[in-house]
């Protein structure tokens, strides 16, 4: 086992990170493009999530497969935008931290309902996974994903190019499916079949929606390691920005109510702050103190 399997067998639970993207783009920039312009500024974010008692901090990669970078003009520079995320993580962690190299879906829709073919996302999941490795993130995070072939063929690249281990998440945010109607349950026994080391349910809408799709993860498939990342509740525009009303407070409480459906890794998506991870470490780690201190 590595470093994150000997973990994840040791403890109740790993506390994660929070969000990367909502928490970096008021930049101006598109998040992927600050680990080349703007490093220090990521691994100030890295810093401030270790500092309030993260375990497992996520590169900042959500959008750094081929396809992504291509819409954004960055397509020449995927291994530099990869690779310098990995190390800007793997030197902020040091032995704090363990560091989950982060794939997002590839935003294209896969054949029939797409132009992407099953092989193609195969070869694009693969290419940004051999950086990220290079890089020597100790686990792959597949997230965010609602298309089960989608994640299929993420699995399947990430496995082609490395043997880390995998965590394979979905966002069950339409009414307790994805948006391509994929239930918990189906998800759970699907993804437990990929025989990957955790599966679980991130991104998504509300923080009750979220804990639904996971105890339907675990009536399906009671054996599997589970994940949570969720949001911090659905953003309201304010003087043009994104603003997220679950408080650090209302995190805690219910980061208690995931890790009593035994949970194993638990932190945050959109809107969440080192904050929300700062009150997530009291309610979970340190249970005599006040979780919104």
């Amino acid at each position: 086992m590595n470093r994150f399997e000997d973990r994840l067998a040791e403890a109740d639970v790993l506390i994660a990170d929070g969000a990367t993207g909502t928490m970096l783009q008021e930049v101006g920039v598109p998040p992927v493009s600050l680990n080349l312009d703007r490093p220090d500024v990521v691994r100030k974010l890295h810093q401030d999530y270790i500092a309030a008692g993260a375990e497992l901090i996520l590169t900042n990669t959500f959008a750094g497969s081929r396809p992504q970078l291509e819409r954004m003009g960055l397509g020449d520079k995927l291994r530099r935008i990869n690779l310098a995320a990995a190390r800007l993580a793997r030197e902020t962690a040091g032995d704090k931290a363990l560091v989950l190299g982060d794939i997002g879906p590839t935003g294209q829709l896969l054949r029939p309902l797409g132009n992407l073919s099953y092989k193609e996302a195969v070869s694009f999941f693969a290419e940004q996974a051999t950086t990220l490795a290079e890089g020597a993130v100790d686990a792959i995070l597949i997230e965010t994903m609602s298309d089960i072939d989608e994640i299929k063929a993420a699995v399947e690249g990430v496995r082609r190019v490395s043997d880390l281990p995998i965590i394979a998440s979905m966002s069950f945010d339409t009414h307790v499916h994805t948006m391509m109607g994929v239930r918990p349950d189906i998800a759970a026994v699907e993804l437990s079949r990929l025989e990957v080391a955790a599966i679980g349910a991130n991104c998504g809408r509300t923080l009750s929606d979220n804990l639904r799709a996971i105890q339907q993860m675990r009536t399906a498939a009671p054996a599997a390691v589970l994940m949570a990342k969720p949001n911090a509740g659905l953003p309201r525009m304010k003087a043009g920005n994104a603003v997220y009303s679950v408080t650090p407070q209302e995190m805690a409480n219910y980061a208690r109510k995931f890790v009593g459906l035994g949970v194993k890794i638990f932190g945050g998506c959109c809107g969440t702050t080192p904050g929300h991870i700062r009150a997530i470490t009291n309610a979970l780690r340190n249970k005599h103190q006040n979780s919104d201190e």
